[in-house]
């Protein structure tokens, strides 16, 4: 992270994309007619949406432990 001119932290080039691949996930998800899925598809978005919250957590986590 990095200091903006007015003093707030400013995401790096790859934090800023890991936010855009969650903020896709769950766009897709919530489109998503769950009802219609598979079991197999609903288990791999809930995965890919376990994947994503963890990264967003880590993000948050190295944010504040500086």
């Amino acid at each position: 992270m990095h200091p903006n001119d007015d003093g707030r932290l400013r995401l790096t080039d790859m934090q800023s994309l890991a936010v855009e691949f969650a903020r896709e996930d769950l766009n897709a998800a919530r489109a998503a007619n769950l009802a219609e899925l598979s079991d197999a598809s609903l288990i791999l978005m809930v995965e890919r949406l376990r994947g994503r919250l963890d990264d967003m957590l880590r993000l948050i986590e190295g944010t504040f432990d500086r």
